[in-house]
């Protein structure tokens, strides 16, 4: 995605934000996200656009153009947390805001956003180092997910975290075997 484009970024995740399962698969509520000014969306935008930096933002269009999807890519350097917990020890990438529109559902999309993302992580890193680890967590209640991710060759680590706002539920870590 190109920086100029904040007004798609926004219109899809609202969108994801309105998915049934939005309340075990984000860390946000669509009344939260609406809310936000058209700034916070274009700075948004500009920081997972840009040829560097340690965040990455993968689109996948419809055949008519449109939007069917996102994944987002944070590198992590070693000891650096993250809002679901410590960091680890070597340079991670950690998927999150992974979304493909129902109708694009089982059409292979979702593998071509993972195939762009793993790749860059472990090529394009800040200063081409790449990473060692992909990892990403998965709410315990979102087996349709998680199937997903086992399927593209993630397993969970034996990691689980309280999710946040919610310690009573788990976000289990899952990292690419």
């Amino acid at each position: 995605m190109r920086s100029d484009e904040w007004r798609q970024v926004r219109a899809l995740r609202l969108l994801a934000l309105r998915d049934p399962a939005a309340p075990i698969a984000f860390l946000e509520t669509y009344e939260n996200a609406v809310a936000k000014p058209d700034a916070y969306w274009k700075d948004r935008t500009a920081g997972a656009a840009g040829p560097g930096g340690t965040v990455r933002q993968f689109i996948a269009e419809g055949a008519d153009g449109g939007w069917a999807g996102s994944v987002t890519v944070l590198v992590e350097e070693p000891g650096a947390g993250s809002v679901l917990g410590p960091g680890g020890t070597v340079p991670q990438a950690h998927l999150v805001g992974v979304y493909v529109r129902s109708e694009h559902r089982g059409t292979g999309l979702t593998e071509a956003l993972f195939e762009a993302a793993v790749e860059w992580a472990r090529a394009r890193a800040p200063e081409g180092a790449g990473v060692e680890r992909v990892r990403l967590f998965v709410h315990e209640a979102n087996g349709r997910a998680e199937a997903f991710y086992r399927r593209f060759g993630f397993v969970r680590s034996g990691e689980a975290v309280p999710v946040p706002g919610d310690p009573s539920a788990l976000e289990y870590e899952m990292v690419l075997a």
